[in-house]
């Protein structure tokens, strides 16, 4: 595990976690808003080569309004972050921010709840996958 991540290296391919890893998140009530191919974008902004990398955007409506209700800036933390790449050995390494170490800064209760079962949702979400 991270500093500031929840982390879990796969026995699958880096295709097959990318397209495994939409539907374990909507499982725990999630959706994934954006997707950011890291490597196309280095490549087309810089000219250089990077492991295949994506950052997908999750978000959990409920779990988000509540804490835009509790914090109108928490929108500066949202969506989740979830990132899938390519591990030196060909396998996939997914991981999801882990909200108890970003959310919690501001120090309300409110949100000190709403990300630990963020955290629990992204958990078993990653759990589901091999």
């Amino acid at each position: 595990m991270t500093t500031f991540g929840i982390e879990k290296r796969l026995r699958a391919t880096y295709e097959e976690a990318l397209q495994r890893v939409p539907e374990a998140l909507k499982s725990e009530g999630f959706g994934v808003l954006t997707t950011i191919d890291i490597q196309a974008t280095l490549k087309a902004k810089l000219g250089v080569d990077f492991r295949r990398y994506t950052i997908l955007g999750a978000c959990n409506p409920p779990l988000a309004h509540q804490a835009l209700q509790a914090e109108l800036l928490i929108g500066l933390m949202l969506p989740c972050n979830v990132i899938v790449f390519e591990g030196d050995d060909g396998k996939a390494v997914v991981a999801a921010i882990d909200p108890t170490r970003t959310m919690t800064v501001a120090g309300v209760p409110q949100l000190e709840e709403l990300a630990a079962t963020v955290k629990q949702k992204l958990e078993r979400a990653l759990s589901k996958l091999e």
